[in-house]
């Protein structure tokens, strides 16, 4: 009689997995044994991939912060870290998401650059902290897949509506938070996505004791690191500095009043309990120099030369400076119709809103004065500042840092709940049931 065994997923996972390594160990030379930490659906981390990791991660933190981590804490949230790592990748694989060497050489190098390092001395300075290039290598090119699944699967599909605009504007109106900023740390003690009362209730209690323990002197950025399910956990917490209006309605609530160094007390949204740390402030407005011009350009063409183009502005100029009206031979002479009715008139002007070649001339120029001809993309042009002054840059882009702040709250909010449910809906399963 035939005996037909049957084995379920996690039983056909591990048994798969497990033949795997036995049948690579049958053909290899010796080596030293490796084991399964933890099974990811169908991938596997092993000790020494988990080894390595928490290793580079207490390289990273500060010895006197690291003295304060209890090793097993530290080692259980990189691992739910590497977790929810292996899940995105997963998807992105099933999508078709990867970073060839060619782009990941490329974001590498922007890397070193913002550091003002060329990327042989980077990768010298890396190696110097201990760290291992290739992995490092390798690790960023996993991050940037990542970024590259969450934008496709959660930021792309985000929309903010001209409504939502006028609104967040309205309601932002007494407090003028585009101008204020937040450094703030972050502790999130999450609930399940179909929380019943007894989950809540204790989430809640454990992030009264968390609380009280921040008040009684622990450090934020320790307790964060233990216990915190935020992705910026295992950076002590660390949001980085945030405008006002960039940050959840429920946490700029929170900290109202708080003082650098003071903690909120816990408050709930969807994802769980929130505690923040004000790690510092400030009110800063955004003042620019706006220059208002006008110009008369001349294009060169099939029947114009650059040299004849030259010496018409040439003559324009003098006619100028002999009492003529600059307005009238702009409207009668210049090839740029959105000035020429206004008189050659540009209105007010902002950093960055011309070319090059035609910003830097009309930065040389004091007010009144008129430039020499000169050549941009455009064609050949002189130019003339009429008056210059201080402008609040944020209140012009209200609109826009309103748009931005509300899509950069919606993605954060999306992203939470996001790697919560992909999370909830893997098989996993930790070999080690101490885990």
């Amino acid at each position: 009689m035939c005996h037909m065994i049957t084995l379920n997923k996690k039983s056909l996972s591990l048994a798969l997995i497990l033949l795997s390594i036995i049948s690579f160990a049958a053909n290899a030379e010796p080596q030293p044994l490796d084991s399964i930490a933890v099974i990811v659906n169908d991938d596997v981390i092993t000790k020494n991939m988990l080894d390595n990791r928490v290793n580079d991660f207490r390289k990273q933190l500060d010895p006197s912060q690291l003295s304060r981590i209890d090793p097993a804490t530290l080692r259980k949230q990189v691992m739910e870290r590497m977790i929810r790592d292996t899940i995105q990748l997963q998807q992105a694989r099933q999508l078709g998401i990867t970073v060839d060497d060619l782009m990941l050489n490329r974001m590498l190098e922007q890397i070193a650059k913002s550091n003002t390092m060329s990327l042989e001395i980077f990768r010298d300075a890396i190696e110097a902290e201990g760290i291992n290039y290739s992995r490092f290598r390798e690790q960023t090119r996993k991050e940037i897949i990542i970024k590259q699944l969450q934008q496709r699967v959660v930021a792309s599909k985000i929309n903010v509506s001209d409504q939502e605009v006028a609104q967040y504007i309205e309601q932002n109106e007494s407090l003028d938070s585009s101008t204020l900023s937040f450094h703030l740390r972050h502790i999130l003690i999450a609930t399940p996505e179909a929380a019943n009362p007894d989950d809540i209730a204790k989430a809640e209690h454990e992030a009264e004791e968390v609380y009280q323990k921040i008040q009684d002197g622990s450090r934020f950025e320790d307790i964060a690191i233990k216990v915190s399910s935020g992705r910026n956990a295992l950076k002590g917490g660390d949001l980085g500095t945030r405008k006002a209006n960039e940050l959840p309605k429920l946490f700029v609530d929170a900290i109202q009043g708080l003082k650098p160094g003071e903690t909120s007390r816990p408050v709930r949204s969807a994802s769980g309990f929130h505690l923040l740390h004000m790690v510092s402030s400030s009110n800063d407005q955004v003042m620019i120099q706006q220059t208002h011009a006008r110009h008369i350009l001349i294009r060169p063409s099939a029947e114009v030369s650059d040299e004849q183009a030259r010496k018409t502005l040439l003559e324009l100029k003098e006619k100028i400076e002999n009492g003529k009206n600059f307005a009238e031979l702009a409207s009668e002479y210049s090839e740029d119709p959105g000035s020429k009715i206004k008189g050659g008139d540009l209105g007010w002007a902002s950093p960055g809103n011309f070319v090059p070649a035609f910003e830097n001339v009309m930065k040389s120029l004091s007010v009144d004065e008129i430039s020499e001809p000169f050549k941009s993309t455009f064609g050949w042009h002189i130019l003339q500042v009429l008056e210059r002054r201080d402008h609040d840059q944020t209140q012009t882009n209200k609109e826009t840092q309103a748009r931005n702040a509300i899509q950069k709250r919606k993605i954060d909010e999306e992203l939470r709940l996001w790697l919560r449910r992909i999370r909830d809906e893997a098989y996993v399963e930790f070999a080690d049931e101490d885990q």
